[in-house]
């Protein structure tokens, strides 16, 4: 399916409006900067903020580190607002597709690695098994004792072809099978 999407932390929510609140501080700090060079009377705070503005210009090593400083936290949070945060959740397809979005479900990385770990295990011939699952690869290293190298790894192939149909998944899951003694 196509149409199913990563799930999103819900992080987006607060650092947008952190975003909206320092543009609308910058926004009014600058409008009562021209205020106050058009002459017209601003809060005493306000004027002796313009006065410190006024005796250090845009070429002060000061002024360019804050700016460069606040470019970078905006940046940040820009960043945190449009990027996924929940990369560990693998997205499952749904059975109905009338469903579609109004039901989703996921499985954790950690979670699917162990259920393809024990299935490895399963298999005979294998002593020891590290799985691991990324977005789109399962990287499976296995320690076989006593069969052939190419009949465990083919028997593994057909195990975790199984376990990761069986998984649910949205995107299928490619495995890189290594087996050594």
């Amino acid at each position: 399916m196509t149409g199913t999407r990563r799930f999103r932390s819900a992080r987006r929510i607060p650092a947008a409006l952190a975003a909206l609140v320092l543009l609308g501080v910058a926004g009014l700090f600058l409008y009562d900067l021209a205020a106050v060079r058009a002459d017209r009377p601003g809060m005493s705070w306000r004027r002796q903020l313009a006065d410190q503005l006024d005796r250090h210009t845009p070429a002060d090593l000061w002024v360019l580190l804050g700016g460069g400083a606040l470019a970078v936290v905006g940046a940040v949070l820009l960043l945190l607002a449009l990027t996924p945060g929940l990369r560990g959740i693998l997205p499952m397809r749904t059975p109905d597709p009338a469903v579609g979005a109004a039901v989703r479900a996921g499985l954790g990385r950690k979670d699917a690695a162990q259920v393809l770990r024990d299935r490895a295990l399963e298999v005979s011939g294998v002593r020891s098994v590290r799985v691991k699952v990324g977005r789109s690869h399962v990287g499976v290293r296995a320690t076989s004792h006593f069969r052939e190298l190419d009949d465990v790894r083919a028997d593994l192939d057909a195990v975790l072809a199984v376990g990761i149909e069986e998984l649910g998944l949205a995107h299928p899951l490619h495995p890189r099978v290594r087996v050594r003694r």
